[in-house]
């Protein structure tokens, strides 16, 4: 097959759709499909992690969406491009994430031929942009012929606006990469002397990391020796560590970005792992990571990570922007060795099932299953409007020589 993946985001800043785009075209690649990705981008020069073709359609602006900041491409000039460029490659499959977002994907449903296929991925407890929108909105909707969603949660959330059958395909994880027995741990938080609770996101209102700072002066009159390790960047960590600063609380540590190759080695040199979001997570990506790694998971009630994470199975769940809780359910496990790592083995056991490699089938099988559907249907339809043609041109001859 010849595959079409088509993301709304800058394809040169990392995020979790176009993470999950580039694990399919690298598995679908290993199958022996031929794959094409179409993506704005903000980096002429920018090359993928994988070798794979970028088609670089428009140029991304940032967008505010629901206390996060979106790459997406609001031009209405991209209609020329997109048709050339399906035209000329004539996929078999056109696979959409996040369908209804500006402005590249509805441009390449509207020109697509192809068998359609959208992801969902989003999931927001308030979002008016779909309602007003709907009516315009349901004309690109209606072009997707296959309809996946990455969790329950996002598949509820779109099905409020647009009602149909959506097939649940998880995002998945690359397992060995976090579960690799080999992998080292840090030097500076390899040592007996302190317990660390990781944290892994961007430094945003959402990510709730001003809770899990508040929480963590608590956890240290429990634990002197835990530590806190944050992974990330954003917008709010200057702030954050001004605050740290100020309080003169110790043991904090902003690690700021961390390579891929990286990031298991900080959850090698873990031994908890935290991820107090406030809301707005479809799925929980970060969770199923340190649950690959073996660590057990405090995470925000929400219902993304309920998707993932049993309270009391893999980790503890508490109620948002609840810091005393956050922090007596870290102190629980901190304490409790025992416990944590019976929830780290459960972790890793159901994590194995979320590998890229799973995922990747189930969505080959979604396409096959898909066009099997879909083309008898329109092999149908292009037959009667063949007939209807023909039919056409026969009146019109006999019009014709009526009027003679």
């Amino acid at each position: 097959m010849k595959i079409a993946l088509v993301s709304p985001y800058d394809c040169a800043i990392p995020g979790g759709v176009m993470e999950h785009i580039m694990h399919l075209a690298h598995e679908f690649q290993q199958h022996g499909h031929e794959v094409r990705i179409m993506s704005p981008c903000s980096q002429l020069d920018y090359q993928p992690p994988i070798d794979v073709q970028i088609y670089k359609v428009g140029r991304p602006v940032s967008v505010p969406v629901s206390g996060s900041v979106a790459r997406v491409s609001l031009s209405l000039r991209l209609s020329r491009q997109v048709r050339e460029i399906l035209r000329r490659e004539r996929f078999d499959i056109v696979h959409v994430h996040e369908p209804l977002m500006p402005a590249l994907c509805p441009t390449v449903l509207w020109h697509s031929h192809a068998v359609n296929v959208g992801t969902f991925h989003a999931y927001r407890e308030k979002f008016r942009g779909y309602q007003y929108s709907k009516p315009l909105l349901r004309r690109f909707f209606n072009r997707i012929d296959g309809l996946i969603a990455v969790s329950p949660a996002a598949r509820d959330y779109v099905n409020m606006y647009f009602p149909a059958r959506y097939t649940v395909i998880p995002n998945g994880i690359d397992v060995a990469r976090f579960a690799d027995p080999d992998i080292e741990p840090l030097p500076a938080y390899n040592d007996e002397a302190h317990r660390n609770i990781l944290f892994v996101g961007r430094m945003e209102k959402r990510k709730g990391l001003k809770y899990l700072l508040r929480a963590f002066p608590i956890v240290k009159q429990a634990c002197p020796e835990a530590r806190l390790i944050v992974v990330g960047e954003g917008r709010l960590r200057a702030g954050f560590q001004q605050a740290i600063a100020d309080s003169g609380l110790p043991n904090v540590d902003f690690c700021g970005y961390v390579s891929a190759e990286d990031l298991p080695r900080y959850h090698r040199s873990a031994h908890v792992f935290c991820a107090p979001a406030t809301g707005f997570e479809s799925f929980g990506i970060v969770l199923l990571e340190a649950m690959a790694a073996g660590l057990p998971v405090v995470a925000s009630d929400i219902v993304g990570f309920r998707a993932v994470v049993s309270h009391g199975g893999e980790g503890l769940l508490v109620t948002p922007r609840d810091p005393e809780e956050l922090a007596r359910a870290l102190i629980l496990l901190l304490r409790n060795r025992e416990l944590g790592a019976s929830m780290g083995e459960r972790g890793r056991e159901k994590s194995a099932n979320y590998d890229w490699s799973a995922v990747a089938d189930r969505v080959l099988d979604f396409y096959e299953t898909t066009t099997t559907r879909v083309l008898p249907k329109r092999r149908w339809a292009v037959a009667q409007r063949g007939r209807l043609r023909r039919m056409y041109r026969q009146m019109r001859v006999i019009w014709l020589r009526r009027g003679r």
